[in-house]
């Protein structure tokens, strides 16, 4: 495996004092009622935490009841058909509805996701600070609606164009001929492919970190025609040149530069 040279800064240094101020500071620079807000929620971290997510709760009831309202009005449509049907033929007929019903589950809430996630108002943007600031919100919002179809149905339609379908959907920048065979993906609206991007199997791509009780949001950009090979990592605020080569299981930390053409 060849090694080249790679552009990487990533320690900023803190003593003790920094470290604990981070996690015991409850001021805000936000002005108004936004200040206000933050510094309730820094105050009182828990309680308020949970109460700013708690809509999250409401918003997953939405999308799946959505999604399986195909499959319930299956069920309801074929029912009064199968009244006096033998058993053997009313057996093989739900077993088939309840197969299709999933399908249709799977599909509709590829589509039902990402219009959620365009209708939530604010948006994530890059940014670091606090762990419990106002700014991280939309960013929890976000990779919660990712994860809910990656750990229900994602799985099973990786690596087709459904997978490169709904990733689009959620703001991922793409370009031409993209093939993603993973579903380890988060923050897909601060990732950028260019064209003709391999993404390999269990590839781990975000554009995130986390650091000295900071919580870090940067864009990660991955070139045309480079290739991210099987279980490799790619962390936040990571520039992938074009051409590039991303060896198996290697590991690109955050604020890392691969120049075009080199491979790691």
């Amino acid at each position: 495996m060849l090694c080249l040279p790679i552009e990487f800064i990533y320690n900023f240094p803190m003593n003790k004092d920094e470290k604990l101020k981070i996690h015991t500071d409850t001021s805000s620079d936000l002005p108004g009622l936004w200040g206000l807000s933050e510094r309730v929620l820094r105050r009182f971290k828990g309680l308020a935490f949970f109460l700013t997510l708690l809509p999250l709760v409401f918003i997953y009831i939405f999308c799946l009841a959505v999604a399986l309202s195909p499959g319930v009005f299956l069920f309801e449509f074929i029912g009064p058909y199968l009244t006096d049907a033998p058993m053997w033929m009313a057996v093989m007929a739900y077993s088939l509805a309840i197969a299709i019903s999933y399908v249709m589950f799977g599909v509709t809430l590829v589509f039902v996701v990402p219009l959620m996630n365009f209708l939530i108002p604010f948006k994530v943007k890059e940014c670091r600070g606090n762990w419990y600031s106002l700014q991280v919100i939309p960013w929890y919002y976000h990779n919660a609606l990712t994860q809910l179809v990656r750990y229900t149905v994602l799985d099973m339609m990786t690596p087709t164009p459904v997978t490169m379908m709904f990733y689009k959907m959620m703001g991922m920048k793409m370009g031409k001929n993209c093939i993603i065979n993973t579903t380890n993906i988060s923050d897909p609206c601060l990732i950028e492919l260019g064209d003709y991007v391999t993404i390999g199997g269990s590839a781990t791509i975000f554009a995130h970190y986390g650091q000295g009780g900071y919580l870090i949001i940067g864009r990660t950009k991955i070139g045309d025609y480079s290739t991210v090979g099987l279980k490799a990592s790619i962390m936040g605020n990571v520039t992938v040149g074009k051409k590039c080569m991303i060896h198996p299981h290697a590991v690109l930390l955050p604020k890392t530069h691969v120049a075009d053409g080199e491979t790691v």
